[in-house]
Order: structure tokens, then sequence, then C-alpha cells
């Protein structure tokens, strides 16, 4: 069984979730979590296992919030759903492709991303996942004291960024990268679409930014994110 990486983010609240492609990130309210993003194919038991080292349960898995439709960002949501009675959440857009009614939408590469969007596809192919709930932009979900999901395209039409007013912390997804340096995510279905989207959750002026590759912003977030974005 591979072996998450679990790195405390806000001590008591959020832990980031680490994947040799990619992260995810549990959110705790009290006796509930909330799973933001859910690996690759077949890292379920990873997932419980890095659940049960925080001295939590999987059975407190409330809900599972899907930032976009891609392999490694849906794979163990299903397995975990089915084992644990978690709530499945995606935006509407995407909901088709994760449930496997229609196919993955194809990105427009530049030069430069084919190498890397090949290597992306050595992770397993995820499989026809349920989605409970189809989200919209502006809904207010019940965790993190109302989590506001954000309406993000460009990566694929359908993925969101979650945002957490009342803590500062914005779940990024894939619209925003921070390997390296903070940047224009990859892999884009419509790259204009994507940098709007970009300047969009910028303008939210977050504390935390979490990514869904690349270390979380914690420092000068909401400058460096408008840098960025600019």
């Amino acid at each position: 069984m591979d072996l998450v990486e679990t790195v405390e983010i806000v001590p008591g609240r959020l832990h980031m979730l680490g994947f040799p492609i990619g992260q995810a990130y549990l959110w705790r309210d009290g006796e509930g979590l909330t799973l933001v993003d859910a690996g690759h194919a077949g890292a379920a038991p990873a997932i419980e296992t890095a659940i049960r080292s925080l001295g939590l349960g999987p059975e407190r898995l409330e809900r599972i919030v899907l930032t976009h439709c891609h392999r490694d960002h849906i794979g163990a949501a299903e397995e975990l759903a089915a084992r644990w009675g978690a709530e499945v959440l995606a935006h509407r857009l995407d909901a088709p492709v994760i449930r496997g009614e229609v196919p993955v939408p194809e990105p427009v590469l530049l030069d430069w991303e084919v190498p890397l969007y090949e290597h992306g596809l050595t992770v397993p192919e995820a499989p026809p996942t349920r989605v409970d709930r189809e989200l919209e932009d502006g809904e207010v979900l019940p965790f993190g004291d109302g989590a506001v999901v954000v309406h993000a395209p460009g990566h694929t039409p359908g993925s969101i960024g979650i945002h957490l007013p009342r803590h500062g912390v914005l779940f990024a997804g894939d619209c925003i990268a921070g390997v390296g340096q903070v940047m224009l995510g990859v892999f884009n279905v419509d790259r204009a679409a994507a940098q709007d989207s970009f300047r969009r959750l910028a303008a939210l002026s977050p504390s935390l930014a979490c990514f869904g590759h690349g270390a979380p912003l914690a420092a000068d977030t909401a400058t460096t994110l408008a840098k960025a974005a600019a």
C-alpha cells in the first residue's frame, strides 16, 4: 500500500495528504471531517491510514468535495464514499465526467507541458464515481463555518475553488499551482478562462492558499497571489 504524507497546515483543523502526484486536504470541524479531493485510484486504504494516524476515524468523513474531474483528484472518492457513507460533491459541469458518462475534456497543451502531461497519465485511471450533489457558483457548504463554492473554469469547465472566509483559507484546486513558484496551473482546456479564474480567486485575498500541486502558501499570501495573477 502506498503511504500518504500527512502535513499539519492549521493546528487541529487542516492537514495536507500528499501523494506521489498531487495532494488532498482534510478539514476538521469538531467530530466531522471533510476531504477536499481524493487522490488517485487505489489510495483509499492509505487515506484511511493517514486519517487514523491523526487520532481520527474515517467513519467521521462526512463529505468529499472534488475540485475538478481529473484522475489524480477523484480516484479514491468512490471507494471512500461507499465504505464510509460520505457525500460526494462536484460542480455541475464536471459531474458527468466524474460519473464516467462523458470523456475527460482534453487540455490545450503548451509545448513545455507535453512531457508533464504524459507523466501524469501514469496515475491510474479513476473509476466511475458517484456525485451526490452538483454544485453551483456561490453555494455555501456546511463545513469550515461556511465554505463558499467559487466556480473557476479553465482548467476544466467545472473546476472550482473552495473559500472559507471566516478562516482565510482558499482551496484552489488546479487553477493555481505552487510548484517552485505560484503560477497558473497547467493542462488547461481554456487558458484565457483559467487566467480569469486565477484573478477571481486571487481577489478573495486569502491568508492561506492550498493548491492541488505544490506547497500551500501561508506567508504574504494575498500579495503573492495578486502579483502572480497580474
